[in-house]
C-alpha cells in the first residue's frame, strides 16, 4: 500500500492499518461480492456506493471519489447552494462547480451485513484531494471534539436510548404519488397500526411486533451492536431501543448503523421503520433519543462524574459539565432536535423538557441525573433531543457545551423538582429560535468553525424555508394528528 492517498496524508492509526491488512482475507472467507462505502451526509443519513472485491480493495490505499452533492441537497433532494458559480454558493473556492470528495474507510467499522448475503459495509471519511478534512464531514467534527476533550485526559461515553415506530406496509407497489421532486417530496407509502398502543409494556401487546423484533434482535447482534433492551412504549407500535454505553464516536457510529440497519431489515418483511419525532397518525405521541453521558478517566477509566459523598449528586468536574449543558441548551438545540417535527416535543408535562432544568431520577427535567456515590454508573440523561437527529452533530454539541462549563468551572443552578414551573430558561419552541440561537452562539462558532455553522444554517434554513412556503400556500395545512402534509412526507420516510 506504499505511496497511496491514505499513505501520504498518513491518515489511519496503527490499529486501523493492522485491520485493514486482515480484510482481504476477511472478505474472501465470507465470499463477499459488493462492499458499501458508506458515509453520513448532514443531516445524519447514511449514504453509500456500492463497489467490487476488486475496487474496494484500492480503496484501502486510494480511497474512493464521491461527488459533494450529497452535503449541498435537502431531504427532498433538492439543491440548497449554488454549486456551479464561484465558490459553490457558500464563498468557498473549493466547493465551486460540485467537485469530488476521497472518501477513506475506516477498517474498524467493517461488517458483513446479516440481512443480505455477500454484501458489507464499512463507514468512511471524507476528505478534500489534497488530504485536507472535508469542512463538512459530521463524523470528523465529532473526531476533534473527542479530542479536545482527550487533551484533559477525559473521554465521554455515551448510552444510547432511541424511540421510533413500526408500522405494517399495506401498499403492495409505489405508484406516482409516492415519487417527488427536487424540493418535494411524494408522499409516504401506505402503513398501518402493528399494536393498539397505549398499554404500557402490556406483554400481549408487545407479542404482536415479536416477529420482527427477533429478526432485528439477531440482526444487531451480528453487527456487533450491544442492544440492550427492545420495549414497546406508549404510542401504537412505538419501540424503544437500549444500547450499553460505549465511547462517543462508537455510539455515534452505532446509531447510525442502527438506524439505517433497523429501517432496511424492517422493508424487507413488510414493515416501515420511521425515526420522525411525531408521525401525523391520529394518536400517536412523540418519539425521543435520550442522550446518556459520562465523563471517564482515559488512563484508569474511573467514572469521573461519581462524587465522593452522598451529600452532592455529582463529582464537582461533572456540575461544571453540566452547567455548560444547560447555559449552552438552546445554542445545541438544533444538532439534538434537527427538524420542524422535533419542536413537537418540548411541551409542558409531556415526558419532554420545555426549558433547561436538571433534577436526580426525574423524567420531566432536561437533564435527568442517575446514580451517586459509589455507583459507577452515574450519568447525565439527556432528554432534549429527538430520534431523526445526526448522532456524530448531536454528540459533538454535548461535548462542545459540556467542556465550556468545564473550563469556566461553572457552576449549575439548583435542580428542580417542578421543571415545568420553574424560572428556568426556555428551550426553543420552533426550529426557526433554535437557529436563532445558533447563529447567535460565539461558543459554538469558535469550537466547530464559522464555516460549518454557516453552512449549517444554510442547509436548515432552507428547509424552514420550504415548510413556511407550504403554510402560506395551504390554509388548511393539518393532517392527522396536529401535524402538516409537509412534516409527513418531509420526514416520515426519509429518516
Amino acid at each position: 500500500m506504499s505511496g497511496g492517498f491514505i499513505e501520504r496524508h498518513n491518515l489511519w492509526s496503527d490499529e486501523q492499518k493492522s485491520r485493514a491488512a486482515e480484510l482481504e482475507h476477511s472478505f474472501k472467507a465470507d465470499d463477499i461480492k459488493l462492499i458499501r462505502l458508506a458515509w453520513s451526509d448532514s443531516h445524519g443519513s447514511s449514504r453509500a456506493k456500492e463497489v467490487s472485491a476488486p475496487v474496494f480493495l484500492k480503496t484501502l490505499t486510494d480511497g474512493y471519489n464521491i461527488n459533494v452533492a450529497t452535503f449541498t441537497l435537502d431531504a427532498t433532494g433538492g439543491r440548497v447552494f449554488r454549486s456551479f458559480i464561484r465558490g459553490g454558493g457558500m464563498g468557498l473556492n473549493e466547493m465551486t462547480g460540485s467537485p469530488n470528495l476521497t472518501i477513506v474507510p475506516d477498517p474498524l467499522t467493517y461488517r458483513t451485513l446479516p440481512w443480505v448475503p455477500g454484501i458489507a459495509w464499512i463507514l468512511c471519511n471524507e476528505y478534500f484531494d489534497d488530504g485536507t478534512p472535508f469542512h463538512f464531514s459530521s463524523r470528523q467534527i465529532l473526531r476533534k471534539q473527542v479530542d479536545r476533550f482527550r487533551e484533559k485526559n477525559i473521554d465521554l461515553v455515551v448510552g444510547l436510548e432511541v424511540e421510533w415506530y413500526l408500522r405494517r406496509v399495506d401498499q403492495d407497489v409505489l405508484t406516482p404519488k409516492n415519487s417527488g421532486v427536487p424540493g418535494l417530496r411524494g408522499r409516504p407509502i401506505e402503513t398501518s397500526s402493528v399494536e393498539p398502543g397505549y398499554s404500557y409494556h402490556l406483554e400481549s401487546n408487545f407479542d404482536l411486533m415479536q416477529p420482527i423484533l427477533s429478526e432485528l434482535a439477531e440482526m444487531y447482534e451480528a453487527l456487533g451492536l450491544p442492544l440492550r433492551s427492545i420495549e414497546n412504549e406508549y404510542g401504537p407500535g412505538q419501540v424503544e431501543c437500549t444500547f450499553d454505553a460505549q465511547s462517543a464516536q462508537q455510539a455515534a457510529d452505532d446509531f447510525l448503523l442502527f438506524r439505517t440497519a433497523t429501517r432496511q431489515v424492517c422493508r424487507r418483511h413488510g414493515y416501515l421503520a420511521s425515526f420522525m419525532c411525531k408521525p401525523a397518525f391520529e394518536g400517536y405521541c412523540t418519539n425521543g433519543w435520550h442522550l446518556h453521558q459520562s465523563l471517564v478517566d482515559r488512563n484508569t477509566a474511573q467514572n469521573l462524574c461519581m462524587p465522593d459523598s452522598s451529600d452532592t449528586p455529582l463529582s464537582s468536574l461533572a456540575k461544571n459539565y453540566m452547567a455548560g449543558l444547560l447555559e449552552n441548551a438552546n445554542a445545541s438545540s438544533v444538532f439534538a432536535t434537527p427538524t420542524v417535527n422535533g419542536y413537537r416535543r418540548f411541551m409542558p408535562n409531556s415526558l419532554a423538557p420545555d426549558r433547561a432544568t436538571w433534577s436526580h431520577d426525574h423524567r420531566g427535567t432536561m437533564l435527568r441525573v442517575l446514580g451517586g456515590a459509589g455507583d459507577p454508573a452515574t450519568r447525565f440523561e439527556n432528554r432534549i433531543g429527538e430520534p431523526a437527529a445526526n448522532p456524530y452533530l448531536f454528540i459533538a454539541s454535548q461535548i462542545v457545551a459540556g467542556l465550556d462549563g468545564i473550563q469556566r468551572k461553572a457552576e449549575p443552578w439548583d435542580a428542580d423538582d417542578e421543571p415545568y414551573e420553574s424560572d428556568r430558561p426556555k428551550l426553543p419552541t420552533s426550529l426557526d429560535d433554535a437557529l436563532d440561537a445558533l447563529d447567535n452562539s460565539k461558543l459554538f462558532r469558535v469550537a466547530i468553525g464559522d464555516t460549518f455553522i454557516d453552512y449549517y444554517l444554510g442547509l436548515k434554513n432552507a428547509e424552514l424555508n420550504r415548510f413556511k412556503a407550504y403554510v402560506e400556500d395551504n390554509s388548511d395545512q393539518d393532517a392527522e394528528n396536529g401535524i402538516s402534509h409537509w412534516e409527513q412526507n418531509e420526514y416520515f420516510d426519509f429518516f
